[in-house]
Parts: C-alpha cells; sequence; structure tokens
C-alpha cells in the first residue's frame, strides 16, 4: 500500500491503527490489510467514521458483493473491531455493525501428512551439509509445530537444548516456550556443532539458526524450494509446504489423546476456536479407520 493512503487515513482510525501497532503488536502485514481495508471504506462512504451508519456498512459490503467470501468477511472483521475500538474508547455509543450477517466462510479442513509419510519425509537420506541442515529443520518443524516464520528467525541463543526446549516469536511478538523430543534435539546438536559452521560465510555475520549455502538465513521460497524437492526425490506426490508439518503435528497429537488446550498453547494460538480444526481432521481420520475396520470384516 502506498503512503499517500496511510497519510489521508481519517485520524480516528489511524489512532486505531496505531493501537494495533504499539499495543496489540500486530504484524506488519495485518496492519497493512487493516489500513487499506479502512481507507477503502473511508473512500466509499467520504463521511464522518462517527455518522456512519448500519446502513452506509451494508451498502459497501454489498457493493463488493463480487469479491470473495474471505475478503468480504475481512472487510466486515475490520469494520467492526474498528467500531469496537470506538465504542470502548467513548466515541460512540453503538456499533453499526451489530445485526450485519456476512455469509459463512466455508470451513476449510487442514490437510496433513499421515504417520508413514512423515517417516518416509523424515528418513531422508543424509550425504551433505545441506541434507544435515534440512533435516534438523523438519525434525524441529514436526516436533513443535512452529510456524515458518517462526522456525525461520530462531537464533542459536533460542534454544534450550539442556533443558530441552526452545524459545520462538509468535504472533504480535509474543513468546511460547515448546519442548522438543529427543530426535528434533539430537539433529539440531549435530547441525550446531558440526555443520552450522561450515555454512557460515567470513564476510557475513547472521545470527539466524539455519543458513544456505551463501552464509545468509533461509527464506521462507528457499525452504518451499527444497521441501519440494525433498518429497519428489523420495515419492510423496502430495503437495507438501512448512504449514503442513505444523497441521500433521497438531493432528496426530490430538489422534494420540492430547488435550486442545495443550496444543492451542503449544501452536501459540490466541483463541481456542482456532485450535478446534483439527477436531474435525481427527473425526475424518477415526472416520476412515472405521471403514476401514469393516471393510476388513466382510473380506
Amino acid at each position: 500500500m502506498n503512503m499517500k493512503k496511510i497519510e489521508t487515513l481519517n485520524p480516528m482510525m489511524q489512532k486505531y491503527i496505531d493501537s494495533l501497532k504499539y499495543e496489540r503488536k500486530l504484524s506488519h502485514n495485518t496492519i497493512l490489510s487493516y489500513q487499506n481495508d479502512l481507507f477503502s471504506f473511508q473512500e466509499y462512504c467520504k463521511k464522518d467514521p462517527f455518522l456512519v451508519t448500519k446502513e452506509d456498512i451494508e451498502s459497501f459490503l454489498k457493493e463488493r458483493s463480487n469479491a470473495a467470501v474471505t475478503t468480504r468477511a475481512h472487510l466486515f472483521t475490520v469494520l467492526s473491531n474498528f467500531y469496537a475500538f470506538c465504542l470502548e474508547e467513548g466515541y460512540r455509543s453503538d456499533n453499526p455493525c451489530e445485526g450485519i450477517h456476512m455469509p459463512k466462510i466455508p470451513e476449510r479442513i487442514p490437510k496433513y501428512l499421515t504417520y508413514e509419510e512423515v517417516d518416509t519425509l523424515l528418513n531422508m537420506p543424509l550425504k551433505t551439509v545441506y541434507d544435515y541442515r534440512t533435516k534438523a529443520m523438519l525434525e524441529l518443524l514436526y516436533a513443535t509445530g512452529m510456524r515458518i516464520s517462526e522456525l525461520l528467525s530462531l537464533k542459536p541463543a533460542n534454544l534450550n537444548l539442556e533443558d530441552h526446549f526452545i524459545r520462538v516469536e509468535g504472533k504480535g511478538s509474543k513468546e511460547r516456550v515448546i519442548p522438543i523430543n529427543e530426535t528434533s534435539e539430537y539433529y539440531l546438536t549435530l547441525y550446531l556443532n558440526d555443520y552450522r559452521k561450515l555454512l557460515i560465510k567470513p564476510s557475513k555475520n547472521y545470527d539466524e539458526l539455519f543458513l544456505n549455502n551463501r552464509g545468509t538465513p533461509i527464506t521462507r521460497q528457499g525452504l518451499f524450494k527444497l521441501l519440494k524437492a525433498l518429497c519428489k526425490s523420495v515419492g510423496i506426490e502430495k503437495e507438501v509446504s512448512p504449514h503442513i508439518l505444523r497441521h500433521s503435528f497438531a493432528t496426530h497429537l490430538l489422534n494420540n489423546g492430547a488435550d486442545l488446550r495443550v496444543i492451542q498453547e503449544l501452536l501459540g494460538h490466541s483463541s481456542i476456536s482456532t485450535t478446534q480444526i483439527y477436531t474435525h481432521v481427527s473425526k475424518e481420520h477415526l472416520k476412515e479407520e472405521y471403514d476401514e475396520t469393516k471393510f476388513r470384516e466382510h473380506l
């Protein structure tokens, strides 16, 4: 988004954006999306925010009826949250979004790997320094369920291998502690002690834990390419992303009886409702197991 939009945002809207930035500490991309949506509404409505009515908001959303459901839902959420802020701060006595019903967003059940596919992926051949680095990354992703951004921003100082945990900085700069298992700890230690130093270039000095062949931190695109090539080499035909390992971590924990609140804490979800999507995956897994059992009974 260009700077002109930010500069011309209504002062009350800007105050709300500042609260997201400095108080709630939301990510840069989230703040930009909120700015963009508020500016779009401001340009459409051309009214003081304090004079906006329910009908104005309904008209704005109707005007965007051809947009994707998720886009319209986001617009509505941004406006609703903004006016909830105005209400809380005493600038309005109502929230004009109240009573407006948005189309329900279709629920997407996360894709995940089976236990066998995870084994196939993690049992990758280890021949080069890059293999050991990738192995440490994938073991850590599956053992902790961390986000790709959290993995790539890790520094050696985040690791406490003696006490078997790591510290990660999640969304909104919220720090959480995640335990790690023996396997991921073993390969992390191996990478740290024997291989990371081989990737460091004398002319470069980066604190990030995982480095590429140029001695610079691995990027999201770099990890996606690594994973795609690895899946092809080991015969996994699914489209596998780092996020699928996060989904696999949560799904497998739930299938093995882990408490949903524990999974929420490990994943860094602010709301339990976000974590509950994995219950649908678990039910689907149970149904498949049941169907397979009934099939065998008829053999």
